[in-house]
């Protein structure tokens, strides 16, 4: 663990010494045809979580997780012909997680188990100014030892003559398959996997499902005067393939278990409104509202407010909540609720019934001369946020996030 992030923030300082050192002046009217490192972020993240509701335990069992993170985001850009811009974008996270459930997909659970993925994309866009619109392409990875995902997107955004609205639109495709590590009690005695994580020993060939989603938003956005904006949004989703995870239990009424089973199609369909309002030049008020469908019955009503507060020119605070609430699928009843009859079944709580909220605060700092003598270091923001659902599940996120120009 110490050594991916050492190894995280050691490439990052290996090339911010250049970018310093290459960083033009952004006031300059100049547009330059050579690809400059335009902007930088380095990410931070601590995520901890508590419940008592796992999936691979069938509903019951401890849902202790704790998660750091840490994504490098590099943006390039470049002026094309035309005048066009040109902007590339390359992004790398890495993820190390403990989840103390994921020891009980065997039977001889022992202790935590930690599991790491790591996830690269990279994204192309142009601007034409002339015609006010953008088109862009992109692609993303991303490895752990139970899943592997692949996906391509595409985006296309045109502004009015007056650039009071602007409407756009993106597609992606995500490609995954799914390593079948199950219980230990469903796999084959000649079987040396132990745990969903990969350790304790695991066979070389274990097969997988493939699954794949088809996700396309839009967005109309309008400012409506000088202190507010709107916009509309909407999402089509489509899934097939193997949609459960193999790893999860059920346990049945009459006190038999076998692995989750799930339609092999779903459709989701989120629709939302965001509204901006601007009171003045300190305080900024951002609402969002969300309902969502899809066709394992789960509907589902979405909530939020961030009010930011500009202390001084430098130093804004933002206090965000926002607040879930979601029907129980088709498909979820508890440990020890469903018939054998069930055609399909799971005990996951994620597709549970309950109401939940996301409390927190967000700091930022900014300054165009720097922050604690790094010229390039032009904004410095830290978030806590707290999550609690009426199932029990309670969390707890920290992140950090430095930007350099």
């Amino acid at each position: 663990m110490r050594k991916i992030c050492l190894t995280v923030v050691g490439s990052f300082l290996l090339f911010l010494n250049s970018f310093s050192q290459s960083s033009v002046d952004s006031t300059s009217e100049y547009h330059s045809p050579i690809l400059k490192l335009e902007e930088a972020n380095l990410v931070s993240n601590y995520y901890s979580q508590t419940g008592n509701h796992s999936a691979i335990t069938g509903g019951l069992g401890t849902q202790k997780v704790i998660d750091f993170s840490n994504i490098i985001e590099l943006k390039y850009v470049r002026w094309g012909s035309m005048d066009r811009k040109i902007t590339l974008n390359f992004n790398l996270g890495i993820d190390h997680h403990t989840a103390a459930s994921a020891a009980y997909v065997s039977k001889s659970a022992a202790s935590n188990e930690g599991g790491t993925r790591v996830y690269p994309s990279a994204d192309w866009q142009i601007e034409n100014s002339a015609k006010r619109s953008t088109f862009g392409l992109g692609a993303a990875l991303s490895f752990e030892y139970t899943y592997h995902s692949y996906s391509l997107n595409a985006l296309y955004s045109k502004q009015s003559s007056d650039k009071n609205t602007e409407f756009s639109a993106k597609a992606n495709i995500f490609m995954d398959a799914v390593k079948l590590v199950y219980p230990s009690e469903f796999r084959p005695v000649t079987s040396t996997v132990t745990s969903a994580s990969g350790s304790g020993g695991s066979s070389p060939n274990i097969p997988s499902k493939l699954r794949s989603t088809f996700a396309t938003s839009f967005t109309l956005s309008h400012v409506i005067n000088k202190n507010m904006q709107v916009a509309l949004i909407g999402d089509v989703v489509a899934q097939a393939g193997y949609l459960g995870l193999p790893f999860h239990r059920v346990y049945f009424s009459n006190k038999t278990v076998a692995v989750e089973k799930l339609p092999d199609t779903r459709f989701k369909l989120p629709v939302g409104v965001r509204f901006n309002y601007f009171a003045g030049d300190k305080v900024i008020f951002r609402t969002y509202y969300r309902y969502y469908a899809d066709s394992w019955g789960i509907s589902a009503h979405t909530a939020s407010i961030e009010t930011a507060v500009k202390i001084t020119p430098f130093i804004s605070v933002s206090p965000f909540y926002r607040y879930y609430t979601q029907t129980t699928s088709d498909y979820f009843a508890p440990k020890y609720g469903h018939p054998v009859t069930d055609p399909y079944f799971t005990s996951n709580y994620d597709y549970s019934a309950f109401n939940s909220s996301y409390e927190g605060i967000n700091f930022r700092f900014t300054s165009p001369k720097g922050l604690f003598g790094i010229e390039s270091l032009n904004m410095i923001e830290l978030r806590y946020g707290h999550y609690g659902q009426t199932t029990g599940l309670v969390a707890n996120n920290f992140s950090l996030n430095l930007r350099f120009k």
